[in-house]
């Protein structure tokens, strides 16, 4: 079951979606594991804000990747590549849109595991 959330990125609602699909959509597309790259940004954001940055260009990578994936996976007319999609915007806050991307793939580990467990129960009976 998918997951969705939209939020406003300077000015413009866009539409994020994360799912079981997630992982293998990363994976086609930056040939990375989107698991080890949320886990990197969820420490690597840990302490930071605006007025003090510790966050480094691969931190930042990482970040619009997985906000594209989900993106793209929501809405699948966006366009094909990260760069042009992100030129859509004038302004991409990673403080502002990176605890919306992670608050989504929480709540999409945590029905996947739910899933697991219901079919694990179907399978101990």
């Amino acid at each position: 079951m998918a997951v969705r959330k939209t939020i406003e990125i300077d000015g413009v609602q866009v539409t994020f979606q994360a799912s079981a699909a997630t992982p293998r959509l990363y994976r086609n597309l930056f040939q990375r594991d989107i698991f080890a790259d949320m886990d990197h940004l969820m420490a690597s954001m840990q302490g930071q804000d605006e007025t003090q940055s510790g966050l480094d260009t691969f931190d930042l990578e990482l970040f619009e990747n997985a906000a594209f994936t989900m993106a793209k996976q929501a809405n699948p007319n966006i366009p094909d590549d990260v760069m042009t999609w992100l030129d859509n915007f004038e302004m991409f806050s990673i403080y502002h849109i990176l605890p919306h991307i992670i608050e989504l793939w929480g709540v999409n580990m945590e029905s996947m595991s739910e899933a697991k467990k219901k079919d694990q129960q179907q399978t101990d009976n």
